[in-house]
């Protein structure tokens, strides 16, 4: 392996999904991960653990999940891209510094390779279970950022837009993968560095004595400034004015949470980001993510060979924000939708919720364990043209 001097390991690779995660966070300049070995994501740490000491990143193995998101938390306010990486049970563990991260607007990007769940459950198989946890599984009132990769390539690819739109809203973006994108190997093409758009935070130019860390206003995201430069503020997961100092009432908990809504909602249109085929003249819709949307595609074909006509496919890149604009658009054209999930059904409740009736909405579900068969998918196919 050859890097470059930001350490991009340019040219044509055969690469597992976890191990082109791993470089697609270098890529993106991320030189901090702090984590727990868990399957199915531990290939993501092992490749970070050999590659960062080439690039002057710092990788630490922490006593657990709690500590890992703690971690990358308060590295992160030193200026420095930060990462952690795990599965279904420590992502369960990382949920109340989750929480943290969002009300202290704190970038980073949390990789949960899925498997098959509850508690132990299945660790080397996939599941697609943990997606309602991811926008829901802290207490409050926040928004977060979730990207769902269906393959090795997009695992480099859209980690490095994980941390992109994480310095952009100062927010932690989930990186959902699961087991069977994380293993498999298939071919990854990575650019020269110079052709790879990378963000970075906005670096407040203002004096100490100015800076405010939360400032209120049009701004929905404020600058940010690196800790141990000078600049004197409070950090805390307490309701906060523009200072960060605590302030225990309803006026500042209005300003405080609705804005930390705020800056993903108004901006959900520039943040989200979708997958179509032959939307325009389609009857019927198939919704899917992650690994199950290739698993869909194969039962797609299948219904147009055997004659079906007007079908059209819709992948969730980003599946929080929820693209409600465009289902309830879709709702009001289409007889129906179909939802395949490795899971008894998380997303296919926004999906009816966004359709409000309009439209039929099936779901495929599946326990994990293994992908769905095609014919599976493609049987409730048949069952929304009926």
């Amino acid at each position: 392996m050859k890097a470059d001097a930001k350490g991009v390991l340019t040219g044509d690779h055969y690469l597992d999904g976890d191990k082109a995660c791993a470089e697609g966070a270098i890529a993106a300049g991320c030189r901090f991960v702090a984590g727990y070995p868990i399957t199915p994501s531990t290939e993501v740490a092992e490749r970070i653990s050999e590659r960062f000491p080439l690039v002057d990143g710092f990788f630490i193995q922490m006593e657990d999940e709690i500590a890992s998101m703690a971690a990358i938390l308060g590295a992160s306010w030193t200026g420095v891209k930060s990462m952690t990486i795990t599965s279904g049970p420590g992502f369960s563990l990382m949920m109340e510094n989750i929480g943290l991260g969002a009300m202290l607007e704190t970038p980073c990007v949390v990789v949960n390779v899925q498997r098959g769940g509850p508690s132990t459950g299945l660790p080397t198989l996939p599941g697609q279970a943990d997606l309602m946890q991811a926008r829901w599984g802290s207490h409050g009132d926040y928004e977060i950022i979730a990207l769902c990769p269906n393959s090795p390539q997009e695992c480099f690819d859209l980690v490095i837009t994980a941390f992109n739109l994480s310095e952009r809203y100062r927010v932690p973006v989930m990186f959902m993968m699961d087991e069977c994108v994380g293993h498999m190997t298939e071919k990854v093409i990575i650019p020269t560095a110079d052709k790879i758009e990378v963000d970075y935070r906005k670096i407040s130019n203002k004096k100490p004595d100015e800076y405010l860390p939360y400032e209120y206003g049009d701004n929905l995201v404020p600058d940010m400034v690196r800790a141990g430069e000078g600049y004197f503020f409070h950090v805390t997961g307490l309701t906060h004015d523009e200072k960060g100092y605590p302030v225990m009432d309803w006026i500042t908990q209005e300003k405080c949470v609705s804005r930390l809504m705020d800056k993903i909602t108004k901006n959900a249109d520039d943040i989200i980001m979708l997958k179509e085929e032959n939307i325009d003249k389609a009857e019927v819709v198939v919704i899917s993510f992650g690994i199950t949307s290739r698993v869909a595609l194969r039962a797609i074909q299948m219904a147009e060979e055997s004659g079906i006509k007007n079908l059209g496919r819709l992948r969730l890149v980003t599946i929080w924000p929820f693209p409600e604009k465009r289902i309830r658009e879709l709702s009001k054209k289409v007889k129906a939708f179909v939802v395949p999930e490795m899971n008894y059904g998380q997303m296919v409740l926004e999906v009816e919720r966004c359709a409000a009736g309009q439209c039929k909405t099936i779901l495929v579900p599946h326990g994990g364990g293994t992908v769905h068969q095609p014919e599976t998918i493609f049987k409730a196919i048949q069952e929304a043209y009926k």
